[in-house]
């Protein structure tokens, strides 16, 4: 029987909010001047008191609504005891036995708590043997998502934490960028031939979802190893080097009993019943549609996955699609439209603003093609356009000669001229050499500038060659 892995993740994330988490300090994750959002609270000088930030408290309600957890009535905040440099206080301001949210699933995985605390400060090390600390962090909002150890291969834990990161950023709780350090995933792994779990490792530092894959893939083929010569595995931290594509070990792993945990007597109890901005009903309102929705509503459009994926992960196209295509009720109207974005608008990289300029003309624009008034070149040009300036997409089409001609007679005149022209190709054609139609085709166009109907020359040339 071979070995069976078992994992369980950490999730930390920071959220985004005006404020830090018990103070009015600026939260800027942008801020490169070291030590300049902080003050008496966050820096943990005596007599301070901490207040705790209500949106913080709302970003963590509504990602448990979203995820079908449930919401505390009581909550409570607690003390984690233990001392590094990094940590102000010499302890950490988290949630142990109440925390906002219990229970939950996302992307099949069972959740079991969301908690709420506080970053720490953050620390770099000098070549020098000294290391340095940038207390602009310490405070800041951290969503603690604790997954129940049901995951039993990288690649699951992986998209879990992809996942993860696109509710976050549909629900405007944060941005979770993992190279930035907004999002850290931590991997308990253990190994075993039987039900009974195997002794867990913890793996930290992985910040990227490439590094969560290889980091537990390796760990598996340790535990696995260290195993099958007869080793034992030894329950501890271990770090991920990026470099070597290995862990190390770190430290030996503390149990909850070690961090003393008891209620910081400074911070109220809560019964989040009483407040109607907190209330169950108020949270679940609030929430957009979700990615697991929206993903099942494109698919059931016949949408390719791999589209299905773009709309649904990157905001900020799955924003212009409810905006500019969702409302469009004609199937082939909205695939056009589909078509222009994915292709077209997303092929051009766009900045934010480029995109609200296209917002107002993508509809028209996509109206336009399905309904034969121009070509699929001029729906490019157009896009392009409005892009880079904005403006009515008829106005553009006509004043750069986009619209397609659709008078049955100079559609017949041109097919005129491009046989007289090239009557060795025509004669190619009626011989039954139909691949040659793509020539005289590409001239018709090419003496029309793009505005005749493709689709109808070609219908024209061949009834006129009797093919």
């Amino acid at each position: 029987m071979s070995y069976r892995p078992t994992i369980g993740l950490e999730v930390h994330a920071e959220l985004k909010t005006r404020t830090k988490m018990f103070c009015g300090s600026k939260n800027d994750p942008d801020e490169v001047r070291p030590n300049v959002n902080v003050c008496p609270v966050c820096m943990a000088f005596p007599g301070t008191l901490p207040v705790v930030n209500r949106e913080a408290v709302k970003h963590v309600l509504r990602v448990g609504a979203a995820i079908n957890g449930k919401l505390a009535d009581y909550t409570e905040f607690d003390r984690k005891n233990y001392f590094y440099p990094d940590l102000p206080k010499g302890y950490q301001i988290s949630q142990y036995e109440y925390p906002l949210i219990s229970g939950g699933n996302l992307q099949g995985v069972q959740i079991t708590r969301i908690h709420l605390e506080e970053d720490t400060a953050r620390s770099q090390h000098t070549g020098d043997g000294y290391s340095i600390i940038d207390f602009n962090r310490a405070g800041v909002p951290l969503m603690e998502l604790v997954t129940e150890p049901v995951i039993h291969d990288a690649l699951t834990a992986s998209a879990f934490a992809k996942e993860l990161q696109l509710l976050l950023r549909t629900l405007g709780a944060g941005e979770a960028n993992m190279e930035l350090g907004q999002m850290r995933v931590e991997a308990n792994i253990s190994v075993s031939k039987t039900e009974k779990f195997g002794t867990k490792v913890e793996v930290k530092n992985l910040n990227s979802f490439k590094a969560v894959e290889r980091a537990i893939a390796y760990e598996i083929e340790r535990q696995t190893a260290l195993l099958e010569e007869g080793g034992a595995v030894v329950q501890e931290t271990r770090g991920w080097d990026e470099k070597k594509e290995e862990t190390f070990s770190q430290r030996t792993k503390e149990d909850s009993h070690d961090y003393r945990y008891f209620p910081d007597p400074d911070i109220p109890k809560f019964r989040l019943s009483l407040l109607e901005e907190y209330s169950e009903e108020t949270i679940r309102s609030s929430l957009p549609e979700l990615p697991s929705a929206r993903r099942e509503k494109l698919l059931a459009l016949a949408i390719a996955p791999e589209d299905v994926e773009v709309l649904v992960s990157d905001v900020a196209y799955s924003e212009l699609y409810t905006k500019a295509v969702e409302p469009i009720t004609d199937a082939g109207t909205r695939k056009a439209a589909i078509n222009l974005l994915l292709n077209e608008v997303r092929g051009k990289n766009p900045n934010a603003e480029a995109l609200m300029r296209i917002e107002a003309g993508l509809a028209e624009t996509a109206t336009m093609f399905a309904r034969g008034d121009i070509s699929s070149a001029g729906a490019k040009a157009i896009v392009a356009e409005l892009l880079e300036n904005g403006g009515d997409p008829a106005h553009i089409a006509t004043s750069k000669g986009l619209l397609q001609m659709k008078d049955a007679s100079l559609i017949s005149a041109l097919a005129d001229e491009v046989l007289a022209e090239h009557s060795g190709v025509a004669e190619e054609v009626k011989s039954g050499k139909l691949e040659a139609m793509k020539f005289l085709l590409g001239q018709g166009m090419r003496k029309s500038k793009g505005s005749a109907n493709p689709a109808e020359l070609e219908r024209v040339i061949k009834e006129k060659l009797g093919v």
